[in-house]
């Protein structure tokens, strides 16, 4: 975990009911007993096997931009993600989560449309990608993906 004045966005819990029933691809969500730990979205930790999860197909900039009434067109993309079957309590801190691993911090627009990106290799030069980021005024949030899946891992948006 690394400190940074920039929040890390789980899933919202009114999206989190939702995927718990039909994840965004429409099909069921189907629990399961972990026995490996993942990455959950919804507390922004690593599970612990025996954990009751599931694995669900998630588009968070179709779920941002229905916010904001933007249209993210091509740039909508839905993948998986972990997140507990049953209700969440959410973060217990305010530390940004999987930073042990080279990340990418994705720029998009108000618009919905990707800006650019940045490998973040260390823990430590996160909070430097998302004031970089974020310097720049056409930029109204940021995704933290996994390198080597493409996996979203969480969204961080303009204070």
């Amino acid at each position: 975990m690394t400190t940074t004045t920039y929040a890390a966005r789980p899933i919202a819990p009114r999206a989190l009911k939702e995927l718990r029933t039909a994840d965004d691809a429409g099909r069921p969500a189907e629990p399961f007993t972990d026995t490996e730990g993942g990455p959950l979205r919804c507390c922004l930790r690593r599970s612990e096997p025996g954990e009751v999860i599931a694995l669900v197909s998630y588009a968070p900039l179709r779920r941002w931009a229905s916010e904001t009434g933007v249209t993210p067109g091509a740039y909508d993309e839905q993948g998986p993600v972990f997140i507990h079957a049953g209700e969440c309590h959410g973060p217990a801190g305010d530390a940004l989560p999987f930073t042990g691993a080279h990340r990418t911090v994705r720029r998009y627009s108000g618009e919905g449309r990707i800006l650019g990106g940045r490998l973040v290799r260390e823990p430590g030069d996160f909070p430097q990608a998302f004031l970089e980021a974020f310097d720049d005024p056409a930029v109204a949030l940021v995704h933290v993906r996994a390198v080597e899946y493409g996996c979203f891992l969480y969204e961080v948006r303009r204070d």
